[in-house]
């Protein structure tokens, strides 16, 4: 199976200009899913993740899913103002704008691997802002799982020194 053909293409969105890489096709098709999980699980070895983060919305379900399979915990990244309880917070740039994401605080435990996933590596901004949360309260960045790497954009200078793959490269 490519799961090339599983990702829908939506230009102009969010913003006219912005070819938009949707998974959404793909986490509707079983074997797709499955196909993805297989593929992270031949690549991230178990001893180097304690829990799995996944980056608001599309990191979510990818990150859920690796947690399950190697009997681990997920954790969520999300945008400000979402998360109950104290959090910490880090601003940074994305593609077309900029954004606030947090973390709660007690989300991890100090010195913990955490595996960071998302659904697309795009300039990187996410990813980096990500690994900033992560370290906040303790954590060790150990790795990245993207469905989607956007090459053209050097995602991955921003993530310069952590361990990351990406299965499909536009």
């Amino acid at each position: 199976m490519n799961l090339k053909d599983k990702i829908a293409e939506i230009p102009d969105f969010p913003k006219k200009g912005i070819l938009f890489r949707d998974i959404s096709p793909l986490l509707r098709d079983p074997s797709a899913l499955s196909l993805v999980i297989d593929e992270f699980t031949k690549i991230i070895h178990p001893n180097d993740v304690d829990v799995f983060a996944g980056i608001e919305s599309r990191g979510f379900p990818l990150a859920c899913a690796m947690a399950l399979k190697y009997n681990k915990g997920m954790i969520m990244i999300r945008k400000q103002g979402k998360l109950p309880g104290p959090t910490q917070k880090v601003s940074y740039n994305i593609e077309y704008g900029s954004a606030t994401m947090e973390i709660q605080v007690n989300a991890v435990k100090k010195g913990q691997k955490v595996y960071i996933c998302d659904d697309l590596l795009a300039t990187g901004g996410t990813a980096k802002a990500a690994v900033k949360l992560v370290e906040k309260i303790g954590g060790k960045v150990s790795g990245f799982a993207f469905i989607v790497e956007l090459t053209d954009l050097k995602g991955s200078k921003a993530i310069k020194g952590y361990k990351y793959n990406s299965l499909v490269k536009y």
